[in-house]
């Protein structure tokens, strides 16, 4: 298939990305206690998880990989190189999210000691282990714990079996929750594409490789962008990509989708006009970057495309 096709569109979303870097900068509120984390250090982490993708699936030379590595580089100057992420630890020592934000930077190498030091001592806690979560966000933690070092519990094939996909659902039972959890359970068992279809059992893969194009499909017709592209990145992650046909429709659509600055909206339309609306428009051009990557790093690899899939799963969101 044309590279192009998938290599366009990420050129374009990582731009606008470059171009609005001051917008995920962490303000003053970052450390207040009635402080909007989904505003702060949401944005930040899910950059760094973005940016640490693009690093490791493209080479050095490649302009994807420059603009990464500077927004990386961005992305850890903004905690003080890790000290505001120790601070955090010290104001909301069971918070999960610092942990997070910090894996996804320590997996490029920008580690803290003495952050990983002070998370280290509550993960042994009680209270951390006990802490009450979704399956899927447990099997999150988990991940972060192992990528950091933290904690190694050996217990993210348990926490699998108790999450929407683990259990292998009705392929109709399908819709906008349970799409955004099956890809990050796949997220968190690859470490965001890290190691690539290993970390996935055969009857998971399977049951992906059966249903995930039908399920693709459906969103983006029903114009769910960011589903769609995570959607997209959990095809890159297993053992065959789906078919060209697929993936060429599936990036021609993300690419009309797209306003002219590169954003990509979540849903639906983009904003008429002037600059997209970053609040609506980050995540999903990040999703878009993400999923880019992971395609054209297996593709690269020489991973064989075409599964085989059943059909007759159109319109399972309706």
């Amino acid at each position: 298939m044309d590279y192009r096709v998938i290599r366009q569109p990420a050129e374009a979303a990582l731009a606008w990305v470059s171009d609005r870097r001051a917008d995920f900068a962490l303000g003053d509120d970052a450390l207040a206690p009635d402080g909007e984390v989904s505003r702060t250090w949401k944005p930040l982490g899910e950059l760094a998880l973005t940016c640490a993708a693009v690093s490791r699936h493209t080479a050095p030379s490649d302009p994807l990989h420059a603009h990464a590595a500077d927004l990386l580089a961005f992305a850890w100057q903004q905690t003080g190189e890790g000290e505001l992420l120790v601070r955090l630890q010290r104001l909301e020592p069971f918070a999960t999210y610092p942990l997070e934000v910090y894996a996804a930077l320590a997996s490029t190498g920008l580690r803290h000691p003495g952050y990983e030091a002070a998370a280290t001592v509550v993960a042994r806690t009680r209270g951390w282990q006990l802490t009450e979560q979704s399956a899927t966000r447990r099997l999150g933690v988990l991940n972060a714990e192992e990528r950091t070092g933290v904690r190694r519990s050996g217990r993210m094939p348990q926490a699998l079996r108790d999450t929407w996909l683990g259990g292998l659902p009705e392929p109709w039972t399908f819709e906008h929750d349970s799409g955004y959890a099956l890809t990050h359970v796949v997220f968190h068992l690859t470490d965001w594409g890290r190691t690539g279809p290993g970390g996935l059992p055969p009857d998971l893969a399977a049951y992906l490789a059966d249903w995930l194009p039908p399920w693709l499909d459906t969103c983006l017709d029903a114009r769910m962008w960011d589903l769609g592209c995570e959607l997209l990145a959990v095809a890159a992650s297993l053992p065959r990509l789906p078919e060209p046909a697929v993936l060429q429709d599936a990036w021609e659509r993300i690419s009309g989708a797209q306003h002219p600055s590169g954003a990509l909206p979540e849903v639906g339309d983009g904003d008429d006009g002037g600059e997209p609306d970053f609040v609506r428009h980050y995540h999903s051009t990040l999703m878009a970057v993400f999923a880019a990557a992971l395609t054209t790093g297996r593709l690269d690899d020489g991973v064989p495309v075409g599964t085989p899939h059943r059909r007759g799963a159109e319109g399972v969101l309706g």
